[in-house]
């Protein structure tokens, strides 16, 4: 049988938190020198729907402005988060790489996101998450912005009979069920306590998934 752990990674690999702030605070001074924001940037907005497909969260952000300068500004972020990841001011959450090395002895590992393919190629790329994870799948790769229509096409394009999906928000817990896989919940930076009681398993430290794993694969 084959046993497959997915994973999202902003907020449950990666500690997003560490560079949100600049990243956020440099596009909305760019806003602000076009003349098209004048307020605070909005980073609490943003922490409330944190891994949300990126159209609802620049729909979220600038409700008033066009598509063409939610588009500009989405650029710009990325770009920042980009630059802020290869210069090593983000972080995984502790204990991240010494669970994954363990998993991957027996497990296949995949990332699936709603983070931009440059984004996440950045995280794999700057902390080699390449040695455990078979393949990282972005939102970008399909035409839906649903994560359990990402999910569905990595369980089939995989054959994968049997999983969870570990994440840390409502998205990841929906990709679980609607796919028939185990949901995992991570009560991390931007976690809530309201969509993680729709989990599974709700852990506090990602080392905590290899436990978890093991009692429930070494029953199938």
């Amino acid at each position: 049988m084959n046993k497959t752990i997915i994973f999202d990674m902003d907020g449950t690999l990666f500690q997003t938190n560490l560079i949100l702030e600049p990243a956020l605070e440099t596009t909305f001074n760019v806003l602000r020198n076009r003349g098209l924001w004048n307020d605070k940037t909005p980073i609490e907005e943003y922490r409330e729907i944190m891994g949300v497909p990126l159209p609802v969260v620049w729909e979220t952000l600038l409700p008033q402005h066009s598509q063409k300068i939610r588009s500009e500004a989405n650029t710009v972020f990325h770009e920042q988060l980009v630059q802020h990841i290869q210069a090593g001011n983000g972080a995984l959450y502790e204990g991240v790489e010494a669970t994954l090395e363990s998993l991957a002895n027996n497990y296949d590992l995949y990332i699936a996101s709603n983070g931009q393919v440059e984004y996440l190629q950045a995280i794999v790329e700057k902390y080699r998450l390449d040695r455990w994870i078979k393949r990282t799948y972005s939102i970008q790769e399909i035409m839906s912005d649903s994560k359990s229509e990402l999910v569905k096409g990595l369980v089939l394009e995989n054959n994968i009979s049997y999983g969870c999906v570990v994440g840390d928000r409502i998205s990841d817990i929906k990709a679980a069920k609607d796919n028939q896989l185990i949901a995992i919940g991570c009560q991390f930076d931007f976690a809530k306590l309201s969509e993680l009681e729709q989990a599974d398993f709700v852990i506090q430290h990602i080392s905590e998934v290899t436990s978890i794993i093991r009692v429930l694969f070494d029953k199938e």
